[in-house]
């Protein structure tokens, strides 16, 4: 069975910082394009970070210079660093594994961590 399982969340205070791990099993790690989601209350889901199987990156415009996704696949996990954190990045934080092939693609989804920022 396919699993990602997240963890790292908590209560920040504004400024502060925290480290999502997601790991995976049941999938080639190392074939997936690793991706980080947020979701608030009332709001869109939107897309934190990624991390292509070559290891290329790219962020949402509001945490670029604040976020690094990194992976490990030696250990099938891949890595939210967030520093700076700010009240706005409160939200639900999941973690997405995708890999498109030939014919079809397969997607993958955690069950989520909550981060919440406040003072």
């Amino acid at each position: 069975q396919v699993q990602l399982v997240e963890s790292g969340g908590g209560l920040v205070q504004p400024g502060g910082s925290l480290r999502l791990s997601c790991a995976a099993s049941g999938i080639i790690f190392s074939f997936y394009t690793m991706r980080w989601y947020r979701q608030a209350p009332g709001k869109q889901r939107e897309l934190v970070a990624a991390i292509t199987s070559g290891g290329s990156t790219n962020y949402a415009d509001s945490v670029k210079g604040r976020f690094t996704i990194s992976r490990d696949n030696a250990k099938n996990t891949v890595y939210l660093q967030m520093n700076s954190l700010k009240p706005e990045d409160t939200a639900v934080y999941l973690c997405n594994a995708d890999r498109y092939l030939s014919t079809h693609s397969l997607t993958y989804w955690g069950q989520g961590t909550q981060v919440t920022v406040s003072s």
